[in-house]
């Protein structure tokens, strides 16, 4: 199945001048209820490989809870997830969390946390630090990997997360919410550094944002969700250039889009 935006603004940058990528992620008639509320039925989409992938809707539509079933922290009652043809299980895949300070051990130091996952998977230990100290170099962190979580700042934290996740050098990485608990500063300084990662990376990452212009920001494409039963409102591509920066908010191209997407939004917040 190839998905394509139900309907764009005049002039935003939503094609690919070509043919559509290849799936990453396939999905087909994927289910789930929650205490017999449908939340997802018989929902199909692709996800394009090496692409950002932002997932917005009206609140409780199933936007966590979408990616928590295609990382398998959620069962689904039926349906198929598969990632290029193979199941969870045969991929490696990284998770951030919207809470960093419950997701970061703070009995580890900053390094063994990053390192925990390499430890899990029985790997020796010059080889996890190893793996580990490549990271820090491939993405520059001026971080003092010595310290506790809890002597880090909430950005600084949450950069461990997203370490840990990518250590494991993943084919997919998942972030939910990642920066809803972290000041306006620091978000944006956050922002900047995922684009650096996802660059420098080329991971297929799917993200959850409640915040509109961040997912249209950073994103390849957005997934605009209905109300529940969830299905896809819309799908548009956002082809800004990379990196994106300040003066990508003003763009014409920029403002169209979001306002695009703002207007999928509503309309189906009145449905409800």
């Amino acid at each position: 199945m190839k998905v394509v935006p139900v309907s764009r603004p005049a002039g935003a940058p939503v094609s690919l001048k070509g043919a559509e990528p290849p799936a990453h992620i396939t999905i087909r008639g994927l289910s789930k209820q929650f205490n017999g509320a449908v939340v997802y039925d018989k929902f199909d989409l692709d996800i394009p490989r090496g692409k950002f992938v932002s997932v917005f809707g009206p609140n409780g539509c199933g936007k966590s809870t979408l990616i928590n079933m295609i990382a398998g922290l959620i069962p689904i009652d039926a349906g198929e997830i598969l990632f290029a043809g193979k199941t969870l299980s045969q991929i490696k895949f990284g998770y951030v969390f919207q809470n960093y300070r419950e997701a970061l051990f703070p009995w580890l130091r900053s390094i063994d946390n990053i390192e925990y996952p390499l430890k899990h998977m029985n790997l020796p230990k010059a080889e996890r630090r190893a793996k580990v100290e490549r990271l820090v170099a491939h993405l520059g962190v001026k971080i003092d990997l010595q310290r506790y979580p809890y002597e880090l700042s909430g950005g600084q934290q949450q950069l461990i997360s997203i370490m840990r996740a990518l250590v494991v050098e993943p084919e997919v990485l998942f972030l939910d919410e990642p920066f809803s608990a972290l000041d306006y500063e620091m978000t944006l300084f956050m922002r900047q550094q995922l684009q650096r990662i996802f660059a420098e990376t080329g991971t297929t990452m799917v993200l959850v944002s409640h915040d509109l212009e961040e997912a249209v920001y950073l994103a390849d494409r957005i997934l605009l969700l209905s109300r529940r039963p969830a299905r896809v409102a819309d799908y548009p591509w956002n082809e800004a250039p990379r990196p994106r920066t300040d003066a990508t908010l003003s763009e014409a191209g920029f403002v169209q889009l979001k306002a695009h997407c703002l207007e999928v939004f509503q309309r189906e917040v009145r449905k409800g």
